[in-house]
C-alpha cells in the first residue's frame, strides 16, 4: 500500500510540477504588482466638478436602469430598456456616437495620457485586451512608453479600459494560472479541474508518506 502510494505521489508530483511552478510564478507576480497600477488607475486626471440637469426635461420613458456619463462637458444618458439601449441627452434627444477626434480628445482630458491615432473597433476577437466591453469602442494609441493604448466607448465617451505593457504581462501571468491560454476568462474550465484535484491527490498522498514514514522511523 505504501509503496502504491508512493509511486502515485512520485508520478503525480512530476507531470503536475510545471505547472505548479507556473501557478506560484503567476502567483508571485500578482502579490508583487498593484492591481490599480496595472489598470492604469493612476493615468486618469481627478474628475472634479459637477454638471447640474433636470431628468424632468426627458421625455417619459420605460426603462429598467438609466445611468449618466459626462461626454466632453455634456451629459448622456444611457437609456436600458426592455427593447434594448438607447442613448439621449436631457432634452431628450438621442445622441449620435463619437468619432476618432473626439475619442483622441476624451483620452487627452481625462487621462495624462497623449494621443496618437485612433481607430474604432467593431469586433471583439478571443482574448483581446478589450474583450467585455460593449462595442463599438474606439482604441486611442498613445505615445505612451509603455505601449499603453485606451479604449473609449463610442456612446458614452466613457474610458472604459487602458492597457500597458504591464498589463499584457499580467494578463498572460493570469492565462497561466487558471489555464485557459485563449480566452484568459474561464477559470472553471476542464483542464484547471483536472490540475487542482490532481495536485490535491499529489499533496495529500505526500501527507500520507511523511506519517507512515515517521511511524516507521520511530518504530
Amino acid at each position: 500500500m505504501k509503496l502504491t502510494i508512493r509511486k502515485i505521489h512520485k508520478y503525480l508530483s512530476l507531470f503536475i510540477s510545471l505547472q505548479l511552478l507556473l501557478w506560484t510564478i503567476s502567483g508571485i507576480y500578482f502579490a508583487y504588482n498593484k492591481i490599480e497600477m496595472i489598470r492604469g488607475e493612476h493615468l486618469r486626471n481627478s474628475q472634479d466638478g459637477q454638471i447640474v440637469f433636470n431628468l424632468q426635461d426627458v421625455p417619459k420613458l420605460e426603462a429598467t436602469s438609466i445611468t449618466a456619463f459626462i461626454r466632453l462637458g455634456h451629459p448622456v444618458l444611457k437609456i436600458e430598456t426592455k427593447e434594448g439601449i438607447i442613448y439621449k441627452d436631457t432634452a431628450g434627444l438621442a445622441v449620435q456616437p463619437i468619432d476618432s477626434i473626439q475619442a483622441m480628445e476624451i483620452v487627452d482630458t481625462k487621462t495624462s495620457l497623449n494621443s496618437i491615432s485612433a481607430q474604432e473597433i467593431f469586433e471583439t476577437p478571443r482574448g483581446s485586451e478589450y474583450r467585455g466591453r460593449n462595442l463599438p469602442l474606439f482604441q486611442v494609441i498613445t505615445d505612451h512608453k509603455k505601449n499603453i493604448n485606451a479604449y473609449v466607448d463610442g456612446m458614452t465617451g466613457e474610458i472604459v479600459a487602458i492597457r500597458s505593457s504591464g498589463w499584457r504581462i499580467w494578463d498572460f501571468m493570469w492565462s497561466l494560472h487558471i489555464m485557459d491560454y485563449i480566452e484568459r476568462d474561464n477559470i472553471n474550465n476542464l483542464l484547471m479541474k483536472i490540475f487542482s484535484v490532481l495536485a490535491l491527490i499529489s499533496s495529500l498522498s505526500g501527507v500520507v508518506l511523511f506519517f507512515t514514514t515517521q511511524k516507521k522511523v520511530t518504530s
